[in-house]
């Protein structure tokens, strides 16, 4: 047998609805501080790796620097090196060639 709702049932539901509604309300409040703080914390830890970052590629591309100024010196020597060999062996070869004759 189901029993109607009084108007005391009616009333303590609209009552509990609009103590749902503040909760959430309250709750949405609450969120968004959180987030305000999260985002102000992030932020600023982005902006602190940014600035990290920024003094690692500016090593990094002072040693590629030094680097490539070595890379530079090494090639250098190994042409020069190579043009001596190659002279003197064909200084040889004529050498060889005069007495041959």
């Amino acid at each position: 047998m189901v029993r109607p709702l009084g108007d005391e049932a009616g009333e303590d539901l609209v009552s509990w609805m609009q103590q749902m509604d503040a909760q959430r309300t309250e709750l949405r409040e609450l969120n968004e501080l959180n987030f305000a703080r999260f985002d102000t914390r992030l932020s600023a830890a982005v902006a602190e790796l940014r600035q990290e970052m920024l003094v690692g590629f500016g090593g990094l591309r002072q040693e590629m620097a030094q680097l490539e100024t070595r890379l530079e010196r090494r090639i250098g020597d190994l042409i020069k090196w190579s043009f001596v060999f190659w002279v003197s062996a064909v200084g040889a070869i004529l050498a060889l060639a005069g007495v041959l004759r």
